[in-house]
């Protein structure tokens, strides 16, 4: 279902309504301690249209993922889909959290196929952020 409201201006008649809401009520939009070895980070991009993420989480003793904060240049969908990233990813073990795929965003949010690079760079972001850890770490599945 696509969200038209009149008087809004194009872009946003072009947004579900769970985009906008992520868009406009901006949830988890900060930095983690990168030096800490329960952060992983994540940096990802596309030069193609000029999206790029930087996405950190947090792990408890137990391999529980406890926090995500991110940061983004990017439109509408790129917030979203990381927001929604948070909501999906929170109180899961490091191996669960990996099985998230763009997949999975996408269909929270109803992306259409034009947006899905966002939902893509994301799953890129948490594998990056889980696998690799925070610079000079070798990760939190370590």
């Amino acid at each position: 279902m696509i969200l038209l409201v009149i008087g809004l201006s194009a872009p946003t008649r072009l947004y579900h309504k769970t985009v906008v809401d992520h868009c406009e009520n901006l949830r988890n939009v900060r930095s983690l301690d990168k030096t800490s070895k329960n952060v992983g980070y994540g940096l990802v991009g596309a030069p193609a249209c000029g999206d790029w993420m930087e996405l950190q989480i947090q792990v408890d003793e137990k391999g529980t993922t406890v926090d995500a904060k991110f940061k983004t240049f990017g439109c509408g969908s790129a917030t979203a889909s990381l927001a929604t990233e948070w909501v999906l990813q929170l109180w899961k073990t490091v191996e669960e959290a990996l099985t998230i795929k763009n997949s999975d965003i996408a269909k929270e949010l109803c992306l259409p196929l034009l947006k899905l690079h966002c939902s893509i760079l994301v799953e890129d972001a948490i594998q990056a952020a889980l696998r690799q850890g925070n610079t000079g770490s070798p990760g939190l599945l370590a």
